[in-house]
């Protein structure tokens, strides 16, 4: 079974890979699984980023029909959640037939990350603090969702270099314990390659610490936004996951995990 669990099209902001270019590629690339996993992210101002999820599902069915012989497709979403947007995003939730749903942070009181804006008049313990306890904070108070997305992100966005998991080691290790109190699970997001990172995303500190708490659902996904990045490196986070001791990976169908060997 090979699967990506997190791919963007055209229905996200920041990508314009048409859907079904991306299940023909996929198709070639031999996955047996995709999940389409668009943006929603509410902010305050103008720069809301909402899929139009109406006309995103209404083509993942023509498609899903059309390539049913071919490849299994799913209908996911990454809410970008903040605790004022909470309502906002169970709303949604109710409202559209999900099969996964990614649960990220971009932003903290509408301040991006990728802009330096939240971090700016911040130590660096400051604000690699504050991002995981807003983690914290909205899996306290929202459960409408199957993963941690790209739970160590603030690493990608971090000018100062990246700081050690150690230095938050019991806030991250809350988050984890919930999550897997939930029934919810991780996301191993092969971004990191691109982004030129060191290590996984999550860390294999952070990843290590999941199974020694006895987290088991994982799902792995490149974060996909182009053809040059669909697939990428499943295999390789596949090898990695088992060297720290975990033995199977996750797919969803309806917001329940189905279990398949690494």
């Amino acid at each position: 079974m090979l699967a990506d669990y997190h791919i963007h099209t055209r229905y996200s902001n920041d990508s314009f890979y048409p859907m079904q270019d991306m299940i023909e590629q996929a198709i070639r690339l031999g996955l047996n699984e995709i999940c389409i996993t668009e943006h929603a992210d509410y902010l305050r101002n103008d720069l809301t980023y909402i899929v139009n999820y109406d006309e995103y599902l209404a083509e993942y069915r023509c498609l899903k029909v059309k390539y049913q012989d071919k490849i299994r497709i799913r209908f996911g979403v990454e809410f970008g959640v903040q605790v004022h947007t909470i309502k906002d995003f169970e709303r949604d939730f109710a409202a559209y037939p999900f099969d996964f749903v990614i649960l990220s942070n971009h932003q903290i009181d509408d301040q991006e990350f990728w802009t330096g804006e939240y971090q700016q008049g911040k130590t660096q313990r400051e604000y690699n603090r504050g991002y995981y306890q807003a983690i914290l904070d909205v899996i306290s108070n929202f459960k409408s969702y199957s993963v941690l997305g790209h739970l160590d992100m603030i690493k990608r966005y971090d000018r100062a270099g990246i700081l050690e998991d150690k230095m938050n080691e019991e806030l991250i290790k809350d988050i984890l314990r919930l999550a897997i109190a939930d029934g919810k699970g991780l996301e191993v997001n092969t971004s990191c390659f691109r982004y030129g990172l060191p290590d996984l995303t999550p860390s294999r500190t952070i990843l290590t610490w999941y199974y020694e708490l006895g987290g088991t659902i994982l799902t792995i996904g490149s974060d996909c936004h182009e053809e040059s990045h669909l697939g990428k490196q499943l295999l390789y986070a596949r090898e990695e996951l088992r060297k720290i001791g975990f033995r199977q990976f996750c797919t969803f169908d309806r917001m329940n995990p189905i279990f398949h060997d690494l």
